[in-house]
């Protein structure tokens, strides 16, 4: 049987490489591990670490296509973070313009979720620990 430890990381690729590194690195605080430029592919690679892991690498090409999020296309849904006070998340996001949905209760777990997107449209959501 297949034993699969954990989820190594998620591929973002954006449109304007310095618009995303700011959301993902200020907005969201994610820190940067590392940043590359790799001249072959005319493309940035930026790590980056979601709670002490690596997690997120963060792709520039040039003119990448877009990619239909909504409504509901198949592929990627969303990219979901948890937090441990959603308010305070909220307003620390909103600081930076950038506008969140009201806040819903998972009907099954009865904790709190809200969405907001990337500055490429992608869904993020917060969920409350």
């Amino acid at each position: 049987m297949l034993k699969l430890n954990r989820i190594h990381h998620v591929a973002i690729i954006c449109s304007d490489y310095e618009k995303s590194k700011h959301f993902y690195s200020k907005v969201l605080g994610l820190k940067i591990v590392r940043e590359v430029y790799r001249e072959a592919r005319q493309s940035y690679k930026l790590d980056l670490e979601v709670g002490n892991q690596y997690q997120i690498e963060l792709f520039s090409f040039p003119n990448p296509p877009a990619r239909p999020s909504r409504p509901e296309a198949a592929g990627l849904r969303h990219l979901a973070f948890e937090v441990d006070d959603i308010e305070a998340a909220i307003a620390h996001i909103e600081s930076f313009g950038v506008e969140i949905e009201p806040i819903r209760v998972d009907e099954f777990t009865g904790k709190r979720f809200t969405f907001f997107a990337d500055p490429d449209g992608l869904p993020v959501e917060l969920y409350e620990k």
